[in-house]
């Protein structure tokens, strides 16, 4: 337990000065007895920044598709990045309506999506337009949500954790795609997994220590 020499009070508690004078405390760290109470969010700024980025990503989708010269049979594309904003509206909007379980909810979502493009994909014909496209940019959507809600709603530590291996699931699921040819076009599965990745150790840096200590924790290591 901390303790402060100048008041010479014992601190429990992670504090690094001491509450009553602000001065320096010494000893070791101990659970704290208050309970970790969520912080607050601005639902103004969620949204704020979720419509920003899906006008940059709307935007991104139109001059890709000048820029390659996409004919009217590569609609596929367009129609993912939709999808792909639509998944990203409904995760943070999912995350900010209802906390809990959220990332149980993404991968429901998630998976509802991706299972209804590969069947509307099976229905007209099979040209693989779903795991080449749809899956990958719902799947880069959603990590870009997640980023989202971590950075905007400053969610507790613990929470790192999940929303990092939920990261890491939706960046593989396109990779997988593309280990097994599966696709048509390698370029989306390869920017999903990219995307998640950068988004894997964006998370860590921001929390990388409290991350590790809440595994030490929780693994009793």
């Amino acid at each position: 337990m901390k303790r402060c020499a100048d008041c010479a009070v014992d601190i429990e508690g992670d504090w690094a000065n001491c509450p009553l004078c602000t001065g320096p405390v010494a000893g070791q760290a101990v659970r704290s007895p208050l309970p970790a109470v969520p912080l607050t969010f601005s639902r103004r700024r969620v949204l704020r920044v979720l419509f920003l980025t899906s006008i940059a990503v709307i935007l991104a989708s139109y001059g890709a598709q000048l820029l390659f010269n996409r004919g009217i049979d590569e609609i596929g594309v367009l129609r993912s990045v939709w999808l792909g904003v639509i998944t990203m509206w409904l995760v943070v909007l999912m995350a900010v309506r209802k906390r809990r379980n959220v990332a149980k909810g993404i991968v429901y979502l998630v998976a509802l999506i991706g299972l209804a493009c590969v069947y509307w994909d099976y229905l007209t014909g099979w040209y693989r337009w779903s795991l080449t496209y749809a899956v990958p940019i719902v799947c880069a959507c959603a990590v870009v949500a997640l980023l989202i809600t971590v950075r905007v709603m400053r969610i507790e530590v613990g929470e790192h954790i999940v929303y990092s291996g939920l990261t890491v699931l939706l960046g593989l699921a396109p990779i997988g795609f593309l280990a097994f040819g599966w696709v048509t076009n390698p370029v989306p599965s390869a920017i999903c997994g990219s995307l998640s990745v950068l988004t894997l150790v964006a998370l860590q840096l921001v929390s990388g220590p409290d991350v590790r200590h809440e595994l030490a924790k929780r693994l009793h290591l």
